[in-house]
């Protein structure tokens, strides 16, 4: 039972992280602008692919989940 109690405390921490980053997403200057972001822009037309943020995003989140397991 104190394990399915650590569980929710963690998915807990990380429903409120996720919370708070679209709280301020767009309050953060160069996230979604970084090199390497992909912007086609024509008349009525408009394509975005955050290559490089995506890629931030992942390795910042492996390293998250990374030191989570290691604390298990």
């Amino acid at each position: 039972m104190a394990e399915l109690g650590k569980t929710l405390i963690i998915l807990g921490i990380i429903i409120a992280g996720i919370g708070i980053t679209l709280t301020f997403w767009g309050k953060i200057p160069f996230l979604g602008k970084l090199p390497g972001d992909i912007v086609v822009k024509k008349d009525h037309f408009a394509f975005y692919f955050p290559l490089t943020t995506s890629i931030l995003i992942s390795v910042i989140l492996s390293l998250i989940l990374y030191l989570i397991s290691k604390i298990k």
